[in-house]
């Protein structure tokens, strides 16, 4: 059986296609973030990141203007997220109490 020559080319290629794997998380779950804590989307593309929050466990409680109140009723966390631009540009953690 013959194998085919690896020439520097498909290296450079492989190499490349080696870069395009992306890790999502665990069973569906987002790659950053917890169930607890969701200052780690700050900077996140909001379309995007609303589901990775809601796979975390988070409903939206409340919604005033551009900012967004997040609670996971199983954990008792709290998020206030603020959207610029299309992006999570505020998110910080809150008392259970505050959502």
């Amino acid at each position: 059986m013959a194998f085919p020559k690896l020439t520097v080319a498909g290296l450079v290629t492989l190499t490349a296609l080696a870069g395009c794997v992306e890790d999502t998380g665990t069973a569906g779950m987002p790659a950053v973030g917890s169930s607890s804590d969701l200052s780690s989307f700050e900077g996140a593309r909001a379309g995007q990141a609303e589901m990775g929050i809601q796979a975390l466990g988070y409903s939206a409680v409340r919604t005033q203007g551009l900012t967004t109140w997040w609670f996971n009723a199983d954990t008792d966390a709290c998020a206030r997220i603020t959207t610029s631009e299309g992006r999570y540009s505020d998110v910080t953690m809150l008392p259970a109490g505050d959502c």
